[in-house]
């Protein structure tokens, strides 16, 4: 989802940091074998999420929904020397592809790969997170969010993707759309729980940044 005129947003990405090299060859490969390849964080988005890491610099890092890899691998940029990246996608038939690509990364022996389903996997990690990445199923941000929360440090960042969800969220919900609903609720409760700030970037399908207090 692009709310911005095309043209603009080529020239945002042109005026951007560059793709490196072995996530290009990852996006191709997505694009090639993927049924849904829009999934992706993508070249423009993955540098916002690797930028924001860096900027940050965490000691411990968790993400919710890996897909294929590519944002997992943007935001390990930013890891400390001696920091780790948790992340966790319940589709076992990606999990080798994941794997694949971090092998071939600087940053192979800093991710941590789970299969499982994130809900009952996180109060398992025993670990305060610097850094949370949500961008999995939408029907559940309300409840990763209670599951992290008291598991973040101090000043920790919490990033949550798809929370426009195409404009969705300012439409008229129909009954049974069970992502919608489950976002209205998350972007409200980002935006009234004390132990955040929050704010939403326009970017692509929506990109909140929770700080936490």
């Amino acid at each position: 989802m692009h709310f911005l005129p095309e043209d603009l947003d080529d020239y945002i990405v042109a005026h951007s940091a560059k793709e490196p090299e072995l996530l290009a060859k990852l996006n191709r490969e997505t694009n090639q074998k993927m049924l849904q390849p829009r999934m992706l964080s993508g070249h423009y988005q993955g540098r916002v999420l690797s930028l924001l890491s860096k900027i940050k610099m965490p000691e411990s890092i968790l993400e919710i929904g890996t897909y294929t890899g590519y944002s997992a691998l943007c935001l390990a940029e930013g890891l400390t020397a001696g920091g780790k990246l948790h992340t966790i996608d319940v589709n076992e038939e990606l999990f080798d592809f994941q794997k694949k690509y971090f092998e071939s990364s600087p940053y192979s022996k800093q991710i941590k790969q789970y299969l499982g389903d994130a809900t009952e996997i996180i109060p398992q990690i025993d670990e305060k997170f610097d850094l949370v990445f949500i961008d999995a199923d939408k029907p559940n941000y309300p409840k990763y969010f209670e599951l992290i929360i008291g598991k973040m440090n101090p000043g920790g960042i919490i990033l949550s993707d798809n929370v426009l969800w195409s404009g969705k969220v300012v439409e008229k919900v129909k009954t049974d759309d069970e992502s919608t609903q489950a976002l209205l609720v998350y972007n409200k409760l980002l935006a009234e729980d004390p132990r955040v700030e929050t704010v939403i970037l326009p970017l692509r399908d929506g990109l909140t940044i929770s700080r936490v207090k």
